[in-house]
């Protein structure tokens, strides 16, 4: 069985990798204890709490309020988004409340996209940093920023549930969570 997937007809890009994030995260967290999801490695990095807490932020905030202006506006300006604005809302987040949030979100987000035609793509906004952009690029940064957060999340399970319980056999391993 092949892993590589036959491209249908004309649609927009992304939404399969877009549609399949929550079930790589929760593939992640599967051993994950309150605890774990809440383990900073240092006092500037995130918790996996905290990063779930972005991811779900991000969501409405960010990339549906965008997706919304390039169909209902001509050429919309989009302020850049900046993450560091918003940590008050991820501090003592909760990891199971922010992943269903994300993920209901998510599920919502991809099914709208997925009704608009391929043309969509096309729709151009003035991005604040980047200059004109379509959404079809805007769809291409999502995947960049998701698989971007699945990393992050990915070392920071590595580093809190794995690595001490491989003994020796972890002192290769150089974590950077």
């Amino acid at each position: 069985m092949s892993m590589i997937k036959e491209m249908p007809g004309p649609a927009l890009p992304c939404l399969d990798i877009l549609a399949e994030t929550p079930n790589v995260l929760r593939g992640l967290m599967c051993e994950l204890s309150h605890e774990d999801a809440s383990w900073k490695p240092a006092p500037d990095r995130f918790s996996v709490a905290e990063v779930l807490a972005h991811l779900s932020h991000a969501e409405g905030h960010c990339y549906r309020a965008r997706v919304d202006r390039f169909l209902s506006e001509t050429r919309p300006a989009l302020e850049p988004d900046d993450a560091q604005m918003h940590l008050h809302l991820y501090r003592d987040a909760d990891a199971e409340d922010a992943f269903d949030h994300f993920e209901d979100q998510r599920d919502t987000n991809v099914e709208f996209l997925r009704g608009l035609p391929a043309a969509a793509g096309d729709r151009v906004a003035l991005h604040g940093e980047a200059g004109e952009i379509t959404l079809s690029q805007m769809l291409h940064e999502w995947a960049l920023h998701d698989l971007g957060h699945v990393r992050q999340i990915a070392e920071l399970v590595r580093a809190r549930k794995y690595l001490a319980g491989a003994g020796k056999l972890g002192e290769g391993y150089h974590l950077k969570p």
